[in-house]
């Protein structure tokens, strides 16, 4: 199996000076996920290269088993500073494809075309695609067939209203990762601030929080051996 796993390029954290970039718990976890399930894993961002990773994500806090382990994984940290563009890939040279969050996300990657292409493509060739945390907040302009946001009457969820506020944020994020779900017409569904929750809805996997981010990737890997089966 072949994943391909899409991560921001945005570093800037609206106009507070602050920097953004990925959460590193939400890379680090489906990571090894994959890798344990024996994909064969290929980063990619808008801008290609190194993308700028959420110092925040990496204080001690927040750090993990997986962050630690990724952290000192020299197979993984060059494929983090070599990601390949994200308009030179094509979904149909992969099987599944996986977002993880952070803010940056919702400053590019949500207003990206190839990142809409992308999930539009896999999702209509009968594939399988996860987004966790902010990421879910990346389907805002992906649409159906006929036009109709790709949210509209699915099963989602992503980061909450009231964990935003919990970080501070609520009034520097450009929008909402629930709200937005909500305006798109999307069946939006939550659980208690920072608990990990996950749901599908056919192809598409959505986690709420960085906790989600590995029962997520786990439900992609469940899905992918249904879908084979």
């Amino acid at each position: 199996m072949k994943v391909l796993i899409v991560l921001t390029s945005h570093d800037k954290l609206g106009t507070t000076g602050r920097p953004t970039g990925f959460w590193l718990e939400e890379l680090a976890a489906p990571y090894y996920h994959f890798k344990e399930a024996g994909w064969e894993i290929t980063l990619a961002s808008p801008k290609g290269g190194r993308p700028p990773l959420d110092p925040k994500s990496n204080e001690t806090a927040f750090q993990t088993d997986q962050t630690r382990r990724f952290e000192s994984d020299a197979e993984a940290t060059a494929a983090l500073a070599d990601t390949v563009r994200l308009d030179s890939v094509s979904a149909a040279d992969f099987d599944t494809v996986f977002y993880p969050g952070g803010h940056g996300p919702l400053w590019d990657l949500a207003e990206d075309a190839d990142s809409a292409r992308l999930i539009e493509t896999t999702l209509r060739s009968g594939k399988p695609l996860a987004l966790v945390c902010h990421a879910p907040g990346v389907l805002r302009h992906t649409v159906n067939e006929d036009g109709t946001p790709l949210v509209r009457g699915r099963e989602v969820t992503g980061f909450t209203n009231s964990e935003e506020e919990g970080v501070g944020l609520t009034e520097i994020v450009p929008f909402l990762v629930e709200d937005e779900l909500k305006h798109l017409g999307g069946v939006y569904s939550k659980t208690d601030d920072w608990q990990p929750y996950v749901v599908r809805d056919g192809l598409l996997i959505t986690g709420q929080n960085p906790a989600s981010s590995g029962p997520a990737a786990e439900a992609l890997i469940r899905l992918t051996h249904t879908i084979d089966a």
